[in-house]
């Protein structure tokens, strides 16, 4: 897992682009941030949760479900759940 992250890291910086978000949920991903950790930015947090949501049904390094409540409750946290 910790190699498809890596990989997952590597693609994505080599091309960004740019995405609109509400303002306060920006805030809200900040505060998450400095909360707990995790992180080191919100576009870092976006990524991950954007990877995670979509790669669900892929059959690729499957979360465990202990992991799948983490990133549910991340996104219940920012107001997405």
């Amino acid at each position: 897992m910790k190699v498809d992250c890596l990989e997952r890291m590597v693609v994505m910086a080599e091309e960004k682009v740019t995405v609109e978000i509400r303002k306060e949920v920006y805030e809200k991903a900040r505060k998450f941030i400095e909360e707990q950790g995790g992180f080191n930015s919100v576009e870092e947090l976006i990524e991950f949760l954007i990877e995670e949501v979509t790669s669900e049904g892929e059959g690729e390094a499957g979360l465990s479900p202990e992991d799948e409540e983490k990133v549910k409750e991340r996104l219940r946290s920012l107001g997405y759940l």
